[in-house]
């Protein structure tokens, strides 16, 4: 009798690890939900409400699905992500997964529908993506083969969707190998090993960026073939997020994503024995679950290299593709299509006479030239982050918000930087100023202490104070 590995040990493995990194994104928004969210946040969720509701009339609860319609006062963020964070612990634990999972993917989509700018990145999307197939995949029968294809896609998706996105791009940088020399220093927020990485010699610097495109463009092919070559695509998928992790900052998306890895896998990799009879989830109903969100999702990541067909059927299923798309249930990824190669910071800065300005200082943004990269993921500070893309571009809607709210003291605001230069009473007047940051050689690093030189570039933002 033929006997075949089943997935149900990496089915558990999957929904406890998911757990845990659902428990790390809602410990990471509680340090952060009223100073963006808050009534005196950056972005209040009840403000962002009151304007769709304004303006969108009774589409608003189709087009902004969020339990935040019901109360976005402050008590109500706090609460629901300790809701959030209660649901994750009970199903790293095992505890009713279907139930957990339905309350956690709830309470962050409806961060992510309403959070903006701050809740935009593309491992938001992809926990919540990982979410749905979870619950179709959770139960106390094996997956079906089926139920298998959903997550392996899904990693296909991942990583190929990435590759693709680079070469697509026509970005010099990665055609000739050379993204890597310019990466560690222009990413988001590096680490210290990413100040090290970026003095690599230049052939290493070739070769990594290769091995990024390889892995990314090469692997995804071989999680669909057999055991064999799955595990060395697993082998592949894992080195890069560990090599991903130790040189940059990410929030919880190398977590989530080494954790989708796991599906490369099936339960004899994990050490179970074959068994001669398996009872899976029926076919039948694995097709009904699955198939929608295959086909859906199919369509999204072909749509990227193909043509849009001009059918009737195409055109019932971008409707339906447009019906689902707040819920987040398929998304296309695609990271660092385009590589930066400089590095503009804003410095945020206040004065009570307009002529001695003293910093404010966030903790894993670069500020002070002699303190060194920090380590901040799984957590990820949003509002560090989004300085950086706020840097490329005129300030951002938000950032005004965040001036006024550091002349009126706002303690929920404040608690998202590390250093306050005005702990008494806030300042009269606050500016921003725009610098280039580089990385500094070694030689200077041990001379001076200093990881990075900054230039100033000019004011991002002119002295602004409150009317009195």
């Amino acid at each position: 009798m033929r006997r075949r590995c089943s997935t149900s040990r990496v089915r558990d493995w999957f929904l406890r690890g998911l757990g845990w990194v659902q428990y790390l994104a809602f410990r990471s928004l509680e340090r952060q939900v009223l100073g963006l969210f808050g009534r005196r946040g950056l972005a209040p969720i009840a403000d962002t409400l009151a304007a769709a509701r304004a303006q969108l009339g009774r589409e608003r609860y189709r087009r902004l699905p969020t339990i935040f319609w019901l109360d976005a006062r402050d008590q109500a963020l706090e609460r629901a992500v300790r809701v959030g964070e209660a649901s994750s612990l009970a199903l790293a634990a095992g505890f009713a997964p279907r139930t957990s999972l339905a309350i956690s993917w709830t309470i962050y989509l409806s961060f992510v529908t309403a959070g903006l700018d701050f809740m935009s990145f593309q491992w938001d999307t992809l926990l919540l993506e990982s979410c749905v197939h979870a619950f179709v995949i959770a139960g106390r029968k094996p997956p079906a083969r089926g139920d298998v294809a959903l997550p392996r896609w899904l990693v296909f998706r991942l990583y190929f969707g990435s590759g693709a996105a680079k070469w697509h791009s026509r970005d010099p940088h990665w055609r000739r190998l050379t993204a890597c020399a310019h990466h560690y220093e222009s990413q988001p927020l590096p680490t210290r090993l990413g100040w090290y990485a970026h003095h690599a010699p230049p052939w290493l610097q070739r070769v990594s960026t290769a091995l990024a495109l390889g892995i990314e463009a090469g692997a995804p092919w071989l999680v669909l073939g057999p055991r064999r070559l799955r595990r060395a695509a697993f082998a592949l998928v894992e080195l890069l997020q560990a090599a991903i992790a130790a040189t940059g900052n990410y929030g919880f998306f190398n977590v989530l994503s080494a954790l989708l890895g796991v599906w490369v896998l099936d339960d004899c990799d994990l050490g179970a024995r074959a068994r001669a009879k398996v009872r899976s989830r029926p076919e039948w109903l694995a097709l009904a679950t699955d198939a929608p969100l295959l086909a859906l999702s199919a369509r999204s990541f072909a749509r990227r290299f193909l043509p849009r067909p001009r059918t009737a059927r195409a055109a019932r299923v971008e409707r339906m593709e447009r019906a689902l798309a707040p819920f987040c249930v398929t998304n296309q990824y695609g990271l660092f299509s385009v590589m930066t190669i400089d590095r503009p910071e804003i410095v945020i800065e206040g004065s009570n006479d307009g002529v001695e300005w003293r910093e404010y200082e966030l903790p894993y943004k670069p500020g002070d030239p002699r303190r060194p990269p920090r380590r901040a993921a799984p957590h990820q500070p949003r509002l560090d982050w989004q300085l950086w893309f706020a840097a490329k571009t005129p300030p951002p809607f938000w950032f005004v918000t965040l001036l006024r709210r550091l002349l009126e003291g706002a303690r929920e605001v404040l608690a998202l930087f590390e250093v306050n230069p005005f702990p008494e009473r806030p300042p009269r007047f606050v500016r921003a100023t725009l610098y280039d940051y580089r990385m500094t050689d070694l030689a200077t690093r041990r001379r001076t202490g200093a990881w990075w030189t900054r230039r100033r570039i000019g004011l991002y933002f002119p002295p602004a104070s409150l009317q009195r």
